[in-house]
């Protein structure tokens, strides 16, 4: 026998207006998160009142307590009563929700607020005298006199001491505090323009601070991600300016080479507001797709700016979701313009990898002290017997290498090539230092993109094997290629079902020369299963031919010859995107003479 469900009311239930604490408690469950959300929606209110500094504090992780202070144009002594009613803002008139030009427009962050903390708000305007008023788990006090530079103080104390449940789902202070720094960080980088500062009271710490950033818009946001990302991002960062039917994209983008193990370096703002959003999030993975392995992340700071009735920002309460009109077309936005700007990088790699070589060389420690040659006295044990005309170094000519190439190429970025060491790794000379060139990388970095020229322009040119190969698979695997025959034979790659469990390669791509088949055929089906349904067909394209580059690069182990190593670092310098492999990783290491000299002690 079915019992009553003792959460249901056996008798009829009664329609109830909820009173206006329980709503904007209720209200707060979706704007007020955490710690780090309050903080997001005090700065942004500091930021519509036009402020030029603004002052953020917080102790215990934010929980204990919150308080942003601004120089902004301040809120009337009158006004204060009315600003902590739900849905009572300056930001719109409510005519038309769809040219939204500010941060905050909803109008619950303070009453939100007010309900699950102990909120006090001082203000002042520019005319009139400071005022204070001060709400307690959503009771208002009466408004009274304050002193007050013009502008607004915030001041939350025990978030959520009124909704105690909420506490238990935070976690620890110092995740909290990381959580308010990122949130900090981001309006900061949205706001050139504006000094911030971050304090953590608790521990007197100064978090981080930035001064208002002067000039044209790059410079100052060159200037302001300088300040929060680090220099090393700047340095290893392409400009970004593009723009397509009225939606302009801008910022800057870390090279490939600069790339992250996780997605922490990855700031998106629409219309100067910060944003995790996932349609942007793709669109930056499918750009990078081509020059970055799944496991590595890239490091941007990308602004998307479009006329607000454009893109709908009241999404979520949280606002950090949007909705564009015209998703496709800012998706390639965004693809077409960072591929456009690593492009013009041409072969450039990030000088972190330069820095990480440097301090992979560590100096001998001996531990006798030295003796060099010319101190041994003749008649010491080990003293070489070599005349004072002997010459201490004299190598056979089969071990020495060709002369030199012409004194001009060292003129050139990536130098003349002088040695190849452990038969892949080019040394080259420049005019103020050395580069080594992984040879193998660099060389299927080059095939890839010519098979890419060649596939966009008329279909990779095939070449016909004499005998064709015939190779075993299992049924699924011949379905796979069988999917993609079209496509395969687009890249010069012809292949037939052979009977049961086999398939015969009739072609290869020209471009490879001389190739392992079946293992050229075996990989692409690994591709293939690897990228499932989820990549695009672009994407697998680019996947596909990525392992067929591989497979016709100079392989490890090559001896080259002098006119070989100095063909390939010309064409490298002239090949974008050379300056990594197919899957992220540097083509070449570059050391100034300056750094080489660190390391002998000669400076």
């Amino acid at each position: 026998m079915l019992k009553p469900d003792p959460n249901i009311s056996q008798s009829q239930p009664i329609i109830r207006q909820l009173n206006e604490t329980a709503i904007n408690q209720i209200a707060a469950g979706e704007v007020v998160e955490r710690p780090a959300s309050a903080i997001k929606e005090l700065v942004e209110n500091a930021i519509d009142a036009g402020a030029s500094r603004i002052d953020v504090e917080y102790a215990d992780g934010g929980k204990r307590l919150i308080q942003v202070t601004d120089n902004g144009c301040g809120i009337a002594a009158e006004d204060l009563a009315l600003a902590m009613s739900r849905h009572a803002t300056s930001k719109i008139d409510g005519s038309d929700l769809l040219n939204i030009q500010s941060f905050g427009f909803r109008g619950e962050a303070l009453p939100s607020l007010g309900a699950v903390g102990k909120l006090t708000l001082t203000s002042r305007t520019a005319t009139g005298s400071g005022a204070e008023l001060q709400v307690m788990g959503g009771k208002l006090s009466p408004v009274r006199p304050a002193a007050m530079q013009p502008g607004t103080r915030a001041t939350l104390r025990d978030l959520f001491y009124a909704t105690p449940a909420r506490l238990k789902f935070l976690r620890s202070d110092r995740a909290e505090a990381q959580a308010i720094a990122d949130v900090v960080k981001r309006l900061a980088m949205a706001e050139p323009a504006i000094a911030f500062s971050l304090r953590d009271t608790g521990t007197d710490r100064m978090v981080f601070q930035v001064q208002a950033e002067q000039g044209d818009m790059f410079s100052a946001l060159r200037g302001r991600l300088g300040q929060i990302m680090g220099r090393d991002f700047v340095d290893n960062a392409i400009p970004v300016d593009a723009e397509r039917e009225g939606v302009s994209l801008t910022g800057f983008a870390g090279l490939p080479t600069y790339s992250r193990g996780a997605a922490v370096a990855q700031y998106l703002f629409v219309n100067g507001r910060p944003v995790r959003d996932k349609l942007l999030l793709g669109a930056l993975r499918g750009a990078y797709a081509d020059f970055l392995s799944r496991d590595r992340h890239p490091a941007v700071a990308l602004f998307v700016e479009c006329d607000p009735t454009l893109v709908d920002v009241n999404v979520h309460p949280a606002k950090s979701e949007v909705r564009f009109r015209e998703p496709a077309m800012v998706r390639g936005l965004i693809v077409s313009g960072l591929r456009h700007a690593l492009a013009e990088a041409g072969h450039r790699a990030s000088t972190t990898v330069s820095s990480a070589a440097l301090g992979a060389f560590t100096p001998e420690t001996p531990s006798q002290p030295r003796i060099y040659q010319m101190d041994r006295p003749r008649n010491a044990p080990g003293y070489s017997g070599l005349a004072e005309t002997d010459t201490m170094f004299d190598p056979q000519p089969s071990a020495r290498m060709e002369e030199a190439p012409q004194l001009e190429a060292q003129h050139r970025p990536l130098g003349a090539a002088r040695a190849q060491l452990h038969e892949n790794y080019i040394l080259s000379q420049t005019e103020d230092g050395l580069v080594i060139v992984d040879a193998h990388a660099a060389h299927e970095r080059l095939v890839y993109e010519k098979l890419k020229a060649q596939m966009a322009e008329t279909g990779v040119r095939a070449q016909a094997l004499l005998i064709p190969e015939v190779i075993s698979l299992s049924d699924g695997d011949i379905a796979l290629l069988m999917e993609q025959n079209e496509t395969l034979t687009q890249m010069g790659l012809s292949i037939e079902p052979f009977g049961q469990g086999a398939v015969a390669v009739q072609s290869v791509p020209a471009l490879l020369g001389h190739v392992d088949v079946q293992r050229l055929v075996l990989d692409i089906v690994d591709e293939l299963s690897d990228g499932g349904t989820q990549q695009s067909l672009q994407a697998q394209l680019d996947a596909i031919l990525s392992r067929v580059a591989c497979h016709g690069s100079v392989r490890t182990g090559r001896q080259m010859q002098a006119e070989e190593m100095n063909a390939l670092l010309r064409e490298m310098e002239a090949t974008p995107h050379s300056g990594q492999c197919n899957h992220g990783r540097p083509t070449y290491v570059s050391l100034a003479m300056t750094d080489i000299e660190k390391l002998f002690g000669r400076t």
